[in-house]
């Protein structure tokens, strides 16, 4: 028996305690895929009640809910020359008109006492946009579908006041009332009523930002991280700013408002609101992001790759130029446009600049007065009136589509700049 234990491997898989070890060792790896799983799932189904919350509410401020209308525009008194609409004085005679008087004197013949409170504020605005397009409107009775009040285009959607829905049902015995899709929400701007706001001014505001931002933050981004990865001697200064850098991705964005606020409009005088103002702000958060992902792509490089460039007798700006960043460049650009992804999505630096105004179109360039996505749904949000939580909803599925779109051209840029050895 001695013999048979002197014998024995060091390691005998056969005992029972070595095989008592074995079936820990499985158990614990089994627990540990389990939760890696369970955490997979877990973010998933986050992600999942995010997307039906979102999209549950948010698809119904893509359909606006449009009352019928008859006007007799040749019995009013509106006064207007038609020829006078087809000129430059066209929106000069519409101003002088009382097209908001005429709306709602025909809701209240059509409808009763209560037909003006059917129209949204905005109505008389579709109204003035029709008589421009067809001044033949003004000589005989035409049937307009104008947008509905808030109540009743809740109401559409089956989420409204029970007197709401009342109407509503006595508007369809009448076919008096339709839900199609709203335009109007990807081509308009803020407004004070919510059936008539829209996020191309905002939408248009962020992708001047963004345009500013790139070009300053992308260049001097991507040539920092090259001195400092090929040719900033190591010393202490160095270190100090590579330090400095890292510490500065990690800084809070309010902070880069404030600086912002102080330096673009207090000292230099630049104009509120502008995209040039919030381009600039949101470069110094994102320069930082991106001089982090092109040094870790730089390095990346082999240094093979040098070694042999200069072998044949490349000098230093070609083994970079030639070489190096070509090589680096899909880990730029994803670095650069996840950067640029998380700018998009950032609101307390628009707000220290002041890009939380009321604009009611969209801006001309960089220098106009402008808001954004994200500061347009925080504006959304705190309104008082019920019709603005499906719009905010809905404008939060755009600002989703814009950043999904910029991942997926990161990706896309990966995988065609990508060259493999």
């Amino acid at each position: 028996m001695s013999d048979a234990v002197a014998t024995r491997a060091p390691t005998d898989w056969k005992t029972g305690a070595m095989q008592q070890r074995i079936r820990r060792r499985y158990s614990a790896e089994r627990r540990f895929r389990l939760l890696g799983l369970g955490a997979v799932m877990l973010s998933a189904g986050f992600l999942v009640f995010l997307l039906v919350t979102m999209l549950g509410n948010g698809i119904k401020g893509f359909t606006q809910t449009e009352v019928r209308l008859d006007i007799d525009f040749e019995k009013s008194a509106l006064f207007i020359d038609p020829a006078a609409l087809r000129g430059p004085s066209a929106d000069a005679a519409l101003a002088a008109a009382d097209l908001e008087g005429t709306v709602r004197t025909a809701a209240s013949s059509q409808y009763g006492a209560a037909g003006a409170g059917l129209l949204s504020e905005s109505a008389w605005l579709r109204v003035r946009e029709a008589v421009k397009e067809d001044p033949a409107l003004l000589s005989r009775r035409a049937t307009l579908w104008l947008p509905a009040a808030s109540p009743i285009d809740i109401a559409a959607k089956g989420e409204g006041a029970p007197e709401a829905e009342r109407i509503h049902a006595q508007l369809e015995g009448r076919n008096a009332v339709r839900t199609g899709f709203n335009w109007n929400f990807l081509t308009g701007s803020d407004a004070t009523d919510p059936a008539a706001v829209g996020i191309w001014g905002a939408f248009k505001g962020s992708l001047l930002t963004m345009l500013v931002t790139l070009a300053l933050a992308f260049p001097v981004g991507v040539l920092s991280a090259v001195y400092l990865e090929e040719y900033a001697p190591r010393n202490g200064w160095t270190d100090t700013i590579e330090v400095s850098i890292n510490n500065l991705a990690a800084v809070p964005s309010i902070i880069f408002g404030l600086l912002g606020l102080a330096i673009f409009l207090n000292v230099m005088h630049l104009p509120r609101s502008a995209p040039l103002v919030g381009g600039l702000t949101l470069a110094l958060m994102t320069m930082p992001v991106i001089v982090i992902a092109g040094r870790n792509a730089i390095k990346s490089v082999p240094p093979s790759i040098r070694d042999a460039a200069l072998g044949v007798g490349a000098s230093k700006i070609q083994v970079v130029f030639h070489h190096v960043l070509p090589l680096a460049l899909p880990g730029i650009l994803t670095g650069t446009i996840i950067g640029m992804a998380r700018a998009l999505g950032e609101t307390a630096p628009l707000l220290m600049i002041g890009m939380r105004a009321f604009i009611a179109s969209p801006p001309g360039g960089v220098t106009d007065p402008a808001t954004a996505l994200p500061v347009q749904i925080f504006l959304w949000s705190d309104e008082v009136s019920r019709g603005f939580v499906e719009k905010t909803s809905a404008a939060i599925i755009v600002l989703l589509v814009f950043l999904l779109a910029m991942n997926g051209l990161a990706i896309y840029l990966r995988n065609k700049f990508e060259r493999r050895w």
